[in-house]
């Protein structure tokens, strides 16, 4: 039977991904009630959804998960069953100098918002129907050969940084709130996102500010480093349906059946940027590629098995890996603003090369 949410709280939303899903699901379902719940930390941010001001089925609280108080407050107030958990910290290299706002962030706080659900659901409101959808990574299952068969649900878990540490100790504690309390839940893990939205200290938005503003575009080590890369709507489209038609208390991955290296990726963005600006003095824009040093335990290769997403719930990427870069593309060259914001604050050796001309 078709899960229906109705009135949805969804955390992290005014980050990347959140921020599309907030989008990508008002416009598929305009009859439900969304409550945006967001710290805007440096990577969150407002402006992102001000196009919803207004809205009758729109709400936005500035919080923090870790506030199980207000959490339990927004549940109540809001009627809401069903809970979509983006909230997280998830850049790799701060997690590397800086492990323990991750550790708070990822572990304590999904472990803050699953008390209040359990609270709220299954404490003052047994039986009601209810729905803890919790988003995650490939990073958890580690590295791979490239000779390696792709991630599966079932691959054992083998984190190799502390922001993959810290994801795979809250894929755990949601597991255990669903089978030991009987709390409905679902997880996904998934491969690289890329689109709309996405913080420039990442690669994809990186590389294209960089390379617009001719200036050093940093690869770590070799480049051949590689990633399945999944557009960030195809992600958000899989997310619905696993909370809808997805099996309670399962794991289901996310993938983009994109796999490329660092270095491929970077390449293609360059004949992109060639292409649409061929009177540019940056052309060929590849020059402008420099290597960095690779950063410590950086996992060489993940890749996403997603059949069983595919063959339970009937989902399919929709984007090519040409057609999603040119449509990220073409919304960073429409947003100019958004990448070029002065409070913009990028990290290590990407900020250095960000200063170089």
């Amino acid at each position: 039977m078709t899960y229906q949410p109705k009135n949805l709280l969804v955390t992290g939303g005014a980050g990347f991904i959140g921020t599309n899903f907030v989008h990508y699901w008002l416009q598929s379902y305009p009859d439900t009630q969304i409550t945006v719940l967001d710290a805007l930390t440096y990577a969150g941010r407002y402006s992102n959804l001000e196009s919803l001001e207004g809205q009758a089925n729109f709400r936005f609280v500035q919080g923090n998960i870790l506030d199980q108080d207000l959490v339990e407050t927004l549940l109540r107030e809001g009627k809401i069953e069903t809970i979509v958990h983006f909230a997280a910290e998830s850049h790799v290299d701060r997690s590397i100098y800086g492990p323990d706002e991750f550790l708070r962030t990822n572990i304590d706080g999904t472990h803050s918002l699953l008390k209040a659900a359990k609270k709220i659901w299954l404490d003052e409101n047994k039986g009601c129907e209810h729905r803890f959808h919790h988003v995650s990574t490939d990073e958890v299952y580690g590295t791979l050969s490239a000779t390696d068969p792709a991630f599966t649900e079932t691959t054992p878990y083998a984190p190799n940084s502390p922001y993959a540490a810290s994801k795979a100790a809250s894929d755990h504690i949601v597991r255990a709130y669903q089978h030991t309390y009987g709390l409905n839940t679902t997880t996904s893990n998934c491969s690289n996102n890329y689109g709309p939205y996405q913080y420039p200290e990442k690669l994809i938005p990186l590389a294209i500010s960089n390379l617009l503003h001719g200036k050093a575009v940093p690869v770590y080590g070799d480049g051949q480093q590689i990633r399945d890369w999944l557009y960030v709507d195809d992600h958000n489209r899989g997310i619905d349906l696993i909370i809808r038609t997805g099996r309670i208390g399962e794991t289901y991955n996310i993938g983009g059946n994109n796999e490329q290296t660092n270095l491929n990726l970077i390449h293609t963005l360059c004949a992109l940027l060639d292409e649409r600006f061929p009177q540019s003095p940056n052309v060929p824009h590849q020059r402008l590629i420099t290597y960095v040093t690779d950063r410590p335990g950086h996992d060489r290769r993940y890749a996403i098995d997603n059949r069983k997403i595919c063959n339970e719930l009937g989902y399919h990427p929709a984007e090519t890996f040409q057609s999603g870069l040119a449509k990220t593309l073409d919304w960073y060259l429409a947003n100019t603003s958004f990448w070029q914001a002065d409070d913009i604050q990028l990290f290590g050796s990407h900020a250095a090369a960000k200063e170089q001309a």
